[in-house]
């Protein structure tokens, strides 16, 4: 495997194509060069995203800007197995990681991005009936062809992670990770990764903030109000800015199609929050100071 080189934050391309901003080919190219102008040159991707269509629109998108791919990053996902237009002959949604498929799929991807190998592929979930032995045999071919440079895992358990580690390497797990959203801190998750060197990755890093209308949410409005004028920020600056802090080093993965947020999420690397800041932000989203 090679060494990553993945931005500290990461584009999520999830709601580029029909699962979201329905994007054209030239805000597509708009929102690379963008995100690249702030710093953001990893992209993350996966099969499935806009019903098998995203990844396509994407490439199509990139083959048309002057970006060297080697000054960026392409991360992509395989094993869940829609139901419905895009996949008629499934009679249900499930996960499939037998060789073939592996491979298959990542090639798809590799064709849909127009490019020749991809710096990260992921298993996008566990499925309870995966062969470690079969993933790695599929890893090991895509491998040695140089269509893959590393492996890694989305949504998996810490005793999922060993299982599939006891066969080939995995050097990154993509997890649901937030202010909102933080089991990985008292499951153990975040402090296996750190004791395997294993890098993190948080999906939804603003976790449901922005989203909702709770008692939750408002105590966390009004303590990040608080800081505002004192880390000359904004909200989901602060938000990504509580989850940059954790030693972890985990990348957020960001969701957003909007300029002016990438622009934020790119500042927010800058922003070191005070200790006790940190905590504070923390009481307000559980509602009671630590214990």
């Amino acid at each position: 495997m090679t060494k990553n080189n993945y931005s500290k934050i990461i584009a999520g391309t999830m709601t580029w194509g029909i699962w979201g901003g329905s994007l054209s080919k030239l805000e597509i190219i708009k929102r690379i060069d963008h995100c690249i102008d702030n710093s953001i040159t990893t992209f993350d991707h996966a099969d499935i995203y806009g019903d098998y269509t995203t990844e396509k629109k994407f490439g199509d998108a990139f083959k048309e800007t002057e970006v060297d791919r080697s000054s960026v990053q392409f991360i992509s996902k395989c094993g869940i197995q829609l139901q419905g237009k895009a996949r008629p002959g499934n009679k249900v949604k499930h996960y499939n990681y037998n060789k073939e498929y592996i491979i298959a799929s990542a090639e798809k991807s590799l064709d849909n991005l127009n490019t020749d190998y991809l710096d990260l592929f992921l298993l996008h979930r566990p499925s309870p009936l995966m062969e470690p032995e079969i993933i790695a045999e599929a890893f090991k071919a895509l491998l040695d062809s140089g269509k893959v440079k590393n492996f890694g895992v989305s949504n998996f358990t810490a005793s999922q992670i060993e299982l599939i580690s006891k066969y080939t390497e995995v050097s990154v797990n993509q997890i649901e990770f937030s202010l909102t959203q933080h089991t990985a801190m008292q499951d153990g998750m975040l402090d296996y990764l750190r004791t395997k060197t294993i890098s993190a990755m948080a999906w939804s890093p603003l976790g449901s903030v922005f989203r909702e209308d709770s008692d939750k949410s408002r105590r966390i409005h009004k303590q990040l109000g608080e800081l505002l004028e004192k880390y000359n920020a904004t909200e989901d600056q602060l938000l990504l800015a509580w989850v940059l802090k954790h030693p972890a080093n985990i990348h957020p993965v960001i969701g957003t199609t909007n300029l002016k947020r990438m622009t934020n999420a790119a500042k927010a690397v800058n922003i070191d929050l005070d200790l006790e800041d940190w905590f504070l932000i923390l009481a307000a989203s559980q509602g009671h100071e630590m214990p």
